[in-house]
């Protein structure tokens, strides 16, 4: 005869907290039910290691179905199953764990793969259930088997029933509104999102026969002892979990079991762009059920960049499994996978510097990053963020700033310290001074810059991407004093300047005139003499300005224009400079115009205006030498 009872809930309010809020994701009642299956195996295991109950030489596994005439969702294990005592205690008491009551019950048998709360877990169930149906027989000779049943309200049945097999059936009457997960596709890749490396064979409507694969992987590569593993089977597993088959760069192998357990693959992707920041995705798992995609508390938000599986059974879980309790442990894990990055990337500069200096177009932006991100892996990686020069030859900041030292300074650092005081205070002095580093933002664009400055014998570092301008900002700021950027437009005159002029007033006297025929609104003319005789003019925008608007301009604020602070920089060394007094007013108007635009386009783009005079210009000379 059927026994009624009344679920065992704090608060009568409990259901639809678990229904509507505990649980971010409707799906994700797979992970639970499944994983509880997973749990009752394991807990018949540890009882058959233990000598309790005879081992299943048959093989453990669980069977998802799916009916769509039934409209039922199943779930079946043989693990340890339940009496019906044990049905009413871990089922109707919401909330009561029995994992935590196994455990405090068989101590020897060790925490290892048993997750949790099954309580809360199996009634996620009921966000996409209208009634649930259990059917289970316990391990325990004699036990009758028991059908419990309940809509999701406040009471339930619970009775005898003819179950023969040991384990458990969780049979899931499928709501109307939820009917896509009758769809065998999408329970499909529910599995694979959730379930993919869980420990006992998961297969979905299987037919009996034989050859039947499993959805799962049961033994993942990031198991495996690094040194068992090969190139290939690294790059596999990549292709399957990812979905990406551009190869990854290089990888990292985490395989910990003190202070914590740990056990991983990072995988280095190719990023070059914005756009493949979003790619990356670490998957985190713990005793191989999915927990969630990058959770920030494990990884750093930079690390968020790579590719990679993470298993850590001593990750500290709330009840829904969805969020990491604030934990110490958690910060412990979170810095060591960060110093193992850094190891990684360190090693293969100082073992590899070729390999490491090719994948360096896809690592810079992930490296520079996690610098502005984290002092700590500033620290750790400082030294071994290149840049490429205007010869295409990789160095850090070091070399350049020893290039940038006079050639007896360059010696004499490469020579033992002097005990003299005097020339220790000398070296110091030279140290204290801040060596200035040029860098090209686009060899394109700038490449009238980069050729006077290569005519000058002066050299560069490129720095072309985004995060270029952030991460030069900060290196000023964190070695401050040592390092000052500029970029190779910004101070012209004192990188290329010829000589100191021999009649200021004359200079003067020509910067007046030509200002006063462009007529352009906050542009300065001033006269140098440079040594590239054949550039008429550049322009000049200073650093500090230049950067003030580019930032502005980056995060849509007013005062964006650099070019209220951009200077006009005439060579008097140019034939047409020397001549321009000579002209009438109409020529100097159209000369000055010229020049001013033919500068301006090797620095950034004319304006529309600007570009349709520029263009009638140029046309009407084409017309006078034709003529």
């Amino acid at each position: 005869m059927a026994k009624q009872g009344n679920i065992q809930i704090a608060s009568e309010n409990m259901m639809p907290i678990i229904k509507k809020w505990l649980y971010s994701d409707k799906d994700i009642f797979i992970r639970e039910i499944v994983a509880n299956a997973a749990d009752a195996i394991t807990k018949f295991k540890k009882l058959a290691d233990m000598g309790e109950c005879a081992a299943d030489e048959g093989g453990y596994r669980i069977d998802v179905r799916v009916d769509k005439d039934a409209k039922t969702l199943t779930v079946e294990d043989n693990g340890i199953g339940m009496t019906e005592e044990e049905v009413e205690k871990y089922i109707t008491q919401i909330a009561f764990s029995g994992a935590a009551d196994f455990l405090s019950k068989y101590e020897k048998a060790g925490g290892e793969g048993i997750i949790g709360h099954f309580g809360l877990g199996f009634y996620s169930a009921y966000m996409v259930s209208e009634n649930i149906e259990i059917f289970t027989k316990s391990y325990k000779e004699g036990a009758p088997a028991v059908h419990w049943e309940s809509d999701g309200e406040s009471t339930y049945t619970i009775e005898e029933c003819d179950r023969t097999a040991r384990g458990t059936k969780i049979v899931m009457h499928i709501a109307k509104e939820e009917k896509e997960f009758l769809e065998q596709s999408i329970i499909r890749s529910l599995l694979e999102k959730y379930c993919a490396f869980m420990p006992y064979n998961i297969y979905l409507d299987a037919s009996g026969k034989e050859d039947e694969k499993p959805v799962n992987d049961t033994q993942p590569l990031y198991l495996k002892n690094p040194k068992d593993c090969t190139d290939e089977e690294y790059l596999d597993f990549y292709r399957k979990v990812f979905h990406d088959y551009h190869d990854p760069l290089f990888w990292i192998h985490l395989n910990m079991d003190y202070p914590f357990r740990l056990k991983g693959i990072l995988y280095f992707p190719k990023v070059k762009s914005k756009v493949e920041l979003e790619r990356g995705k670490v998957k985190l798992y713990c005793n191989q059920v999915f927990i969630a995609d990058n959770i920030k508390e494990v990884i750093p938000e930079y690390l968020l960049l790579l590719n990679g599986v993470i298993d850590c059974p001593d990750i500290p879980l709330n009840v829904s499994r969805s969020f990491l309790q604030n934990d110490r442990q958690v910060q412990k894990i979170s810095k060591h996978i960060v110093k193992k990055v850094s190891d990684k990337l360190t090693g293969l500069y100082k073992t590899d510097r070729e390999k490491y200096e090719k994948c360096w177009a896809d690592l810079s932006v992930f490296i520079k990053v996690g610098c502005l991100k984290d002092e700590d892996f500033y620290a750790k990686v400082k030294d071994i963020v290149i840049f490429k020069d205007l010869d295409g030859k990789y160095k850090n900041l070091e070399d350049f700033r020893k290039e940038q030292l006079p050639a007896e300074e360059q010696a004499a650092e490469q020579e033992a310290p002097s005990a003299e005081a005097g020339e220790e205070s000398g070296k110091k002095e030279n140290a204290d001074k801040p060596v200035t580093v040029y860098y090209v933002s686009d060899e394109v664009g700038q490449a009238q810059y980069v050729s006077m400055f290569r005519a000058a014998g002066l050299n560069a570092i490129v720095c072309d991407s985004f995060v270029d301008p952030h991460y030069i900002s900060y290196i000023e700021y964190k070695e401050s004093g040592k390092f000052r950027f500029l970029r190779i437009d910004a101070d012209v005159d004192a990188a290329l300047k010829a000589e100191n002029s021999a009649d200021e007033e004359a200079d003067k006297a020509l910067a007046d005139a030509f200002s006063k025929s462009l007529a352009v609104e906050g542009v300065t003319v001033k006269v140098e003499r440079l040594k590239a005789q054949d550039v008429p003019a550049v322009i000049n925008v200073a650093e500090f300005a230049r950067r003030f608007g580019e930032m502005n301009a980056f995060y849509g604020m007013e005062g964006a224009d650099a070019d209220r602070d951009m200077t006009l920089v005439l060579n008097a060394a140019n034939p047409v400079v020397q001549a321009f007094l000579s002209l009438d007013e109409e020529k100097k108007t159209f000369v000055a115009k010229q020049v001013y635009y033919l500068a301006k386009l090797s620095y950034k783009k004319l304006s529309p205006d600007e570009m349709k005079d520029f263009s009638a210009n140029s046309v009407q000379l084409l017309g006078k030498f034709v003529g």
